[in-house]
């Protein structure tokens, strides 16, 4: 994010002036130079404090949440219920995928979590030294079984308790937070609306939401930043962020879960992307914040 940069053109004067060789203009100048400074060092930079302390707080809600519920996934999965597994599996990814910003500030731990085989063989690297969610996704859809797999659980869930652990470290920035708005954005429109994320139990619209929610926290945070200096742009992203959200319920079930991304048609992925796109240039603008 580009910080503001602020110049005063009180110092195009006094340049103008000196270089007339007018004495008073040159007694003037020491006067005029003086008072652009005085006007540059008045420009502050706006006190975010307490959003990034906000946003920090709902990471750290999510992370605990995340680590109860991967628990309670790999304790299924460990005792063989395929079925009880396959329902824990993608609720619990969903408190990953809202804070994935703060998560993806640690080195390898997000790809060892979250990492598919097609990310993995893209670096260079075999089925053997793939692990996380993803492996036991393809165990648990793909080969209908828990056996043989049961390392890799253990593996997820003494990752998801040193992310956690690294969390409660964390300092979050301004950058942080308007930048992993945007990449939250990225996520869905890439690997999300492709159905290229969950590729083997086919629950990306559970990731959709998450992700969706976890940008609209970021922005609700800083909406009363954003009303002072842009109360229109806040109006489009209440408008955008709702076209979103209402098209997502087309396909919520019963549950609160959602329906398999083989349910939708191309004109339902269609639309879903267009909304995305339609939100993603105005969240773009939220760096206004720290101008």
């Amino acid at each position: 994010m580009k910080k503001a940069k602020f110049y005063s053109a009180l110092m195009v004067g006094g340049l103008l002036l000196a270089g007339c060789g007018n004495d008073e203009a040159s007694k003037e100048e020491p006067a005029k130079t003086a008072q652009s400074e005085n006007v540059e060092s008045t420009e502050v930079a706006p006190d975010l404090t307490p959003e990034l302390q906000s946003y920090q707080q709902f990471a750290l809600e999510q992370m605990d949440q995340f680590l109860i519920e991967t628990e309670k996934f790999v304790e299924l999965f460990k005792a063989g219920d395929i079925e009880g597994a396959k329902a824990a599996y993608a609720p619990a990814r969903m408190y990953f995928e809202r804070s994935e910003p703060i998560a993806e500030s640690f080195g390898d731990l997000d790809p060892r979590i979250d990492g598919r085989l097609a990310d993995i063989e893209e670096e260079g690297k075999g089925k053997e030294e793939w692990s996380g969610y993803h492996k036991l996704e393809y165990a648990l859809w793909e080969e209908n079984t828990t056996a043989g797999y049961e390392a890799v659980a253990d593996q997820l869930l003494a990752d998801t308790k040193e992310l956690h652990a690294l969390v409660q470290t964390v300092e979050v920035i301004p950058d942080l937070m308007i930048t992993g708005a945007v990449d939250l954005l990225n996520e869905v429109s890439t690997s999300k609306i492709s159905g290229e994320e969950e590729i083997y139990s086919h629950t990306d619209l559970y990731d959709f939401k998450a992700n969706i929610e976890g940008a609209e926290k970021i922005f609700e945070i800083l909406r009363p930043k954003l009303e002072a200096k842009d109360a229109t742009l806040v109006t489009t992203l209440d408008e955008k962020f709702k076209a979103v959200d209402d098209l997502l319920a087309n396909y919520a079930t019963a549950d609160g879960g959602y329906v398999s991304y083989l349910d939708l048609t191309d004109a339902d992925t269609k639309a879903l992307a267009a909304a995305v796109n339609q939100l993603g240039e105005p969240l773009s603008q939220m760096g206004i914040v720290v101008e």
